[in-house]
């Protein structure tokens, strides 16, 4: 586990090839996202190593309800007893109502290579003794009730990787949490930078790209994907995303853009880097404050 405080509010934690993120503004803590269900002592970890506790949690934000976005919030329910929101179609999803997930089939595709083999044999540990999880107490994140929470967020409706999914900006500090409408890595994508998760995820792959058009446009300067690591939002990454998700425009794969540089955040400004290859994206990021931890896995 690594926590990186990507500005002055936002603390971004990477677990098991997933993100979540804490955001403290001195009244309490909101989290975005929560992890596989092997994540959760990390999860709570995280929240003692930024100096809280669970009781200050006042909400959990998700952004769609796969397993590696929900893994922590029974405990979470069971330590604080917050409410937990979601977009407004994704509730029905979180609730089970029904499922919008990779299928089996598209798991055992996987296993064609080695990257997939590791990736598959990962998520299996990860989501053991879970994979029926639901969070029957999610509810509609209504515009008001973000609004004042830690971090004044905004729900953005982004389709595509789940029906409901929903990304959030926090545009006191300019950050979007992307959840996995645009990741900046992922174990089966061969390159780092702003980009669509392989269309296998995908419930809606045209959705997808509509979404990523969508936020392209978006006034954030810094980007927490649900994979990958946070980035500095720049024009390039923006242009790439338009070329490759524009059907006019379309000469890029969305899903395999490999943008010459990035710009990771650091002590409150950017430094330039190579593009970096899946086995490296849990190196330490040099960002404002960096703290590292042990959990369950990863």
């Amino acid at each position: 586990m690594k926590i990186d405080q990507v500005s002055d509010s936002v603390h971004v934690v990477a677990g098991t090839n997933v993100n979540w993120a804490l955001i403290d503004d001195g009244s309490g803590v909101t989290v975005i996202d929560a992890g596989y269900p092997a994540d959760t002592a990390d999860v709570l970890d995280s929240i003692h190593q930024i100096g809280r506790r669970p009781a200050d949690v006042r909400a959990v934000l998700i952004t769609h309800a796969h397993l590696d976005h929900i893994g922590a919030i029974p405990t979470l329910i069971e330590q604080a007893g917050m409410p937990v929101y979601t977009g407004a179609e994704e509730v029905r999803h979180a609730k089970r109502e029904y499922l919008q997930q990779i299928t089996p089939t598209g798991m055992l595709k996987q296993l064609a290579n080695r990257r997939g083999r590791r990736w598959v044999a990962h998520t299996l540990r990860a989501v053991r003794g879970h994979t029926g999880m639901a969070v029957p107490r999610a509810e509609t994140g209504e515009p008001a009730t973000l609004a004042a929470l830690p971090g004044g967020l905004l729900a953005i409706p982004t389709p595509g990787h789940t029906s409901g999914h929903t990304a959030y900006l926090m545009p006191s500090e300019g950050v979007l949490f992307s959840g996995d409408a645009l990741v900046t890595g992922h174990p089966l994508l061969p390159h780092t930078g702003p980009q669509l998760l392989p269309a296998v995820f995908n419930h809606d792959e045209k959705l997808t790209h509509d979404t990523a058009l969508h936020l392209a446009m978006m006034q954030a300067h810094t980007l927490v994907p649900g994979h990958g690591l946070p980035i500095s939002f720049d024009r390039t990454h923006r242009r790439d995303l338009t070329v490759a998700t524009n059907p006019s425009t379309r000469t890029i794969d969305p899903h395999n853009i490999r943008t010459r540089t990035s710009r990771r955040l650091h002590a409150g400004h950017s430094a330039e880097l190579r593009c970096r290859e899946p086995r490296e994206l849990n190196r330490p990021l040099p960002h404002r404050r960096t703290t590292t931890g042990t959990g369950t896995v990863g």
